[in-house]
């Protein structure tokens, strides 16, 4: 979601809060909403006070000796002066209150705590702490390549004082590969396999070992991996650079191309060691892409501000992203009935606090490990002042899009133009009978721009007889919303959104627009120029006379309201969490379906039923010239 919600205009706001008291259906959302939790602590402000009546203790004190990525971890502590602000927060690595910080000269003295933790929760989560002095909470913890330790603090999130903290504990193995994600590549033919660890090339050469799944098949195939990382000179502001850096390890994506249409794949990430050893990660298997254009059941997940949340309860994270773990178990539970997932945009909510970016892939894991697991560019990846950006906001925290960019591939046609320092999140995919296109609306889309001949050029070059469901998809809403901060503003969509880009939708037929950034969802009419060009709601024949919009963005995220008026062109609207499918059965017929995350069933669906004459119909605004002659 974009800055306009946290304060995009004082005037805006105000008119907001007005409209909602006049309107008895508007809810209210909680002052919690929309906070990074780790942006709660004033870490520049903790001071150090161990006290000899303070102790904190974790158990077990080795993780990981089965070879597991993710284990739970009791921990108690207690003190003579227990009080209800009290927080035990978990850092990583164990020590935390050493070295000089590079923090702002805003500071007047040096701070004594130079990170945030990776987590933390209330010493009172523990029942009656406040009345014995002493508690034991579990936390979950994942293998992030470095130690932990846990410290408790008293003074709350505003002036913490730390008053005790554990030995370190640690997983076996803190560098093994972990946390898979596939992505497809520029082809339908290759599949990315990204993966995060702690060894550098130098250290441990990177490779993924993989193979058709078919009895009686070939020795397996190893493809070597490239290495990336990032440092704290890569961000763009603080926190990210300042309280909520934090090391990112070493990124891996390994190419595997010259795949089977549909075929099964296995695969396991390695890491070979200068002495030949090899340490391995988990064995996953995967479906290769259809051919472009063939015919075959095809189905896609869609959705937006996913986020990302503590199973263990901690940073209050079920105030900020409420819905996410429901999107990801749906997801979870579903997994043999979807072929690739579209998260456009949005990803983690880390705003500037890096160590979110391995706990957001580890959550996701089980569906990237899988499934192909395309993303978008968002304001809270990429957007921060003076660098290239289309907004000039601070909602990435100074990650300016690095994090996003390293840690996941996406088949980004430039990858490196100046004038968009770094990767522009703008790309294609044919993935069977559906092309998608990919825009960024972190960069300028404008008519005239490089973004704009990419639009037109991925809209206009797709082969309709064999690829007839185009896709366009984008994080802000460039199409339609009846969102309050839209409505407030009059133009139900992000400022100057759909002006240049309409006739493009119009002229080359897109069957369905998807955004995210708004944290509902909505489904409009078939449109055009800001009508309904077909009364129908539910079963769309023949004919397209325009393009469906939908907001997809209640992946997880607080949630937005609407505004209290009902503009016609929207057909159904749900405040609440959830994600798109789309199955398309053959050339002719395409379902849409909007689950929600609560319980995966169906509260809006339509379906598509055309022919190819149909795509070429003369319709408003997408006629060519025709002669007389004979």
């Amino acid at each position: 979601m974009g800055s306009r919600k946290r304060g995009g205009g004082v005037v805006a706001m105000a008119v907001a809060m007005l409209l909602a008291a006049a309107a008895a259906s508007a809810s209210q959302p909680s002052s919690l909403e929309g906070f990074q939790p780790l942006s709660k602590i004033a870490v520049h402000k903790a001071t150090v006070d161990l006290h000899g009546s303070a102790f904190v203790s974790a158990t077990p004190a080795l993780l990981g000796d089965q070879g597991e990525d993710t284990e739970w971890v009791t921990v108690k502590y207690g003190w003579a002066n227990p009080s209800a602000d009290d927080w035990i927060a978990v850092f990583s690595p164990a020590d935390f209150i050493s070295g000089s910080c590079p923090n702002p000269s805003r500071y007047p003295d040096e701070p004594l705590l130079c990170t945030a933790p990776i987590k933390y929760q209330f010493a009172n989560y523990s029942a009656n702490y406040v009345y014995w002095g002493k508690g034991s909470i579990r936390f979950q913890l994942i293998n992030q390549r470095y130690d932990f330790s846990f410290a408790l603090f008293t003074g709350g999130l505003e002036n913490p004082k730390l008053v005790a903290v554990s030995e370190a504990i640690s997983f076996k193995n803190p560098k093994a590969p972990v946390y898979p994600r596939l992505a497809q590549g520029k082809s339908y033919d290759e599949m990315t396999v990204t993966w995060t660890s702690g060894y550098d090339i130098s250290e441990a050469y990177p490779f993924v070992e993989w193979g058709m799944v078919v009895a009686g098949a070939a020795a397996p195939t190893r493809t070597a991996a490239g290495t990336l990382t990032f440092n704290r000179g890569s961000m763009c502001g603080e926190p990210a650079r300042t309280v909520g850096w934090r090391d990112p390890g070493f990124i891996h994506t390994a190419f595997l191309r010259d795949l089977w249409p549909n075929k099964e794949y296995y695969y396991k990430i390695g890491h070979e060691l200068s002495d030949g050893s090899i340490v391995w990660g988990k064995q996953y298997t995967f479906r290769a892409p259809p051919f472009p254009g063939q015919n075959s059941l095809q189905r896609i997940i869609v959705f937006g501000d996913m986020g990302k949340a503590e199973r263990d309860g901690s940073n209050e994270f079920a105030n900020y992203q409420p819905g996410s773990l429901n999107t990801t178990d749906r997801l979870v539970e579903d997994l043999d009935n979807y072929d690739i997932v579209f998260h456009i945009g949005d990803l983690p909510y880390a705003n500037g606090y890096i160590s979110q970016w391995d706990q957001f892939t580890a959550q996701v894991a089980p569906i990237t490990a899988k499934k192909p697991y395309m993303i978008a560019s968002g304001n809270h990846e990429r957007d921060w002042p003076n660098t290239g950006g289309f907004f000039d906001v601070k909602d990435s925290g100074g990650e300016c899009g690095v994090p996003a960019e390293t840690m996941y591939y996406y088949p980004a046609e430039n990858r490196a133009n100046f004038c968009f320092l770094g990767r522009t999140g703008r790309y294609k995919v044919d993935y069977g009978m559906f092309r998608f296109c990919i825009a960024d609306s972190e960069h300028d889309w404008r008519e005239g721009t490089e973004q704009y001949k990419f639009i037109e050029q991925c809209l206009s070059t797709v082969d309709r007889k064999h690829q007839p469901w185009l896709i366009f998809a984008a994080h802000r809403v460039l199409g339609y919303s009846s969102n309050w901060w839209y409505a407030n503003q009059g133009s139900f969509e992000e400022p100057e959104g759909r002006e240049s880009l309409q006739r493009l939708w119009q002229r080359h037929r897109v069957d369905v627009a998807f955004f995210g950034h708004v944290h509902n969802y909505e489904r409009t009419c078939p449109m055009y120029q800001s009508q309904c060009v077909s009364g129908e709601r539910r079963r769309y024949s023949g004919t397209m006379n325009g393009t469906i919009f939908v907001v997809a963005g209640g992946g997880g995220s607080h949630l937005s309201d609407y505004t209290s008026a009902i503009p016609k062109w929207s057909v159904f609207r749900d405040r609440d969490f959830g994600f798109v499918k789309l199955t398309a059965f053959n050339h002719s017929s395409l379902l849409f379906e909007y689950k929600k995350s609560s319980d995966g069933k169906v509260y809006d669906s339509f379906t598509v039923e055309r022919d190819y004459r149909d795509v070429l119909s003369c319709v408003h605004d997408s006629c060519l010239p025709t002669t007389l002659a004979s």
